[in-house]
Order: C-alpha cells, then structure tokens, then sequence
C-alpha cells in the first residue's frame, strides 16, 4: 500500500485570511507610511510568498522604496495587527476543509500536512480559530525553510517530514506562487479560488470553486493519472 501525502496551505486555503491579511496591512501602510489608498488588490503579486514579499508588492504598486529596516518593522506591525483581529473575530475554517483532512486522518494510507509561508505565531493562530487538529499534523512554517514560494521547498521539506515522494503528494493551494511552487516540488496540485481567479491558478491539475467539491477520491484519481 503506498501511502498519499495531502498537503495544506493555510492563508487562503483553511480559512479566509486574505481578507484579514489586506485589512492589516492596509493599516500598516496607513500607520507607517501615511498612505492611504491601498486596496486589497495591490498585495496580489505577494500572494502566498511570505510577509515581506506581500508588503513589498503593494509598495511597489504605490511608487513607493522600502528599505530592509522598513519592510521588517511593516511585517512586524503587520502580524500585531492581524492577530488583534483575529482574537477579536475567530475565523471559521471554509466550507469543506475540516470533513476533507478528518477523512484523510481516519485513513492508514494518507498522512496529512500543514506547509504555510507564514510565520509561526500567525498560522498557529489561523489554524487554533479554525479548529484544524494541527498537532496531530506534520507542520512547516516559513521559519522551517530557507526558500519561500514560488521556490519547492516549502512543500519538498513538508513530503520528506510525511515520508512520502513528492510525486505521491496533492498540494491545496490558492495562490499562482503556490502551485507553482507544488508543481516544481514534482507534485499533484489543485488550486481553490478563494484569494484569485481560476484563469491565474490554470498551471494546477484541478481547479475548484470550493474543498467541498473535493474528497479523497478525487485525490485517489488525481495521483493515479500521469
């Protein structure tokens, strides 16, 4: 019996922390630098590939140079920000996840994992409100890894700790970085298009609209196709 690996990405993916993550760092901008018309849009090209890349894309988008002093104290300031909201509004997991990673759990040939950009303190956060059985789970941050997405490393670190070959891994992502990331791993993905259109997530195997419309058999199938 060869065993599967199903790996999960958290912001975007678990639960709808984009929203949360634009409404932080739109204050941050406001706070830190007295700007005051960002849109949630202007983060997009930072989407999935850590903090400092996610600050850096809306900068760009306003003209605006960032030295390494000033994109650690915004990442920083970003992250207080998001975990106030957070402990003031609990975020539920999406439609779909918590029955998809219980039934993987329950099965001998699947191991589970968790493998997010984000740091530590920030996902452990995300993954507590959305009730996700996390210590049960391999789990891999930002801090486990020296490369952040569109880089494999993330998700090749998160195999190896399961076990499991990439190739018998499906990776659930909602960022282009993302699956990019899962498929230069050499490994199943399928996109979700919680934070952007299906047209930007075209490069994964399966596109969905919800995890609701994804169970372990369509995971089976996914593995087995070459």
């Amino acid at each position: 019996m060869t065993p599967y690996g199903l790996i999960f990405d958290v912001d975007g993916v678990i639960a709808d922390t984009e929203a949360v993550n634009a409404r932080a760092s739109i204050k941050v901008f406001e706070d830190l630098f007295g700007i005051k018309s960002v849109k949630r849009q202007d983060f997009e090209a930072g989407l999935g590939r850590g903090a400092a890349e996610y600050v850096k894309a809306a900068a760009r988008v306003h003209s605006l140079e960032l030295t390494e002093e000033q994109v650690k104290k915004a990442t920083q300031l970003r992250q207080e920000y998001f975990l106030k909201i957070l402990s003031e509004e609990p975020l539920p997991a999406f439609p779909g996840v918590l029955e998809l990673i219980e039934e993987a759990m329950q099965r001998e040939d699947f191991r589970v994992a968790i493998a997010t950009s984000s740091t530590p303190e920030k996902s452990r956060a995300v993954l507590k409100s959305a009730k996700i059985p996390f210590q049960s789970m391999v789990y891999i941050t930002g801090s486990d890894v020296k490369n952040k997405k569109p880089h494999p490393e993330l998700f090749l670190v998160a195999a190896e700790r399961m076990g499991i070959e990439p190739a018998n891994c499906v990776v659930i992502e909602d960022a282009p970085n993302g699956v990019q990331a899962a498929k230069a791993a050499g490994a199943k993905c399928i996109a979700v298009t919680n934070s952007t259109d299906a047209a930007k997530l075209s490069q994964a195997d399966l596109v969905c609209d919800s995890l609701e419309q994804v169970d372990l058999q369509t995971v089976v199938k996914l593995l087995q196709t070459e």
